[in-house]
């Protein structure tokens, strides 16, 4: 009876196998028939834009700086002293406009800025 059992499982495997959707292959499409093509991969949606390092005399208004406490807004452009040596620029903090300071770089300093 077991030779009898292992009938039955085969054909019903067999069966079930023949019926399930299987990919064509290039022999078995008629020569006008395009084969489907592979969906393209998705790229990764993109994060918010990295920062960009520039030198302090390529700062322009509405760039946005973020030290250890905030972020703060460049409001005025940047200009040079001691020779080109030091580079000011004015900066506004964000969340209170009225707060307006003087930062000062080092004119070989990169700044990292997110552009506006």
């Amino acid at each position: 009876m077991a030779g009898e059992g292992e009938l039955l499982l085969r054909e019903t495997y067999s069966l079930e196998r023949d019926l399930l959707p299987r990919p064509r292959t290039e022999d078995e499409v008629t020569p006008g028939e395009p084969m489907a093509k592979p969906k393209p991969e998705k790229k990764p949606a993109a994060a918010a834009p990295a920062p960009t390092r520039v030198l302090p005399m390529e700062l322009q208004v509405g760039d946005r700086l973020v030290n250890e406490r905030a972020e703060w807004k460049v409001i005025g452009r940047p200009y040079s002293s001691a020779g080109g040596k030091m580079v000011h620029a004015r900066v506004q903090y964000i969340r209170q406009p009225a707060t307006v300071v003087v930062w000062v770089w080092g004119a070989h300093e990169k700044v990292s800025v997110r552009r506006a």
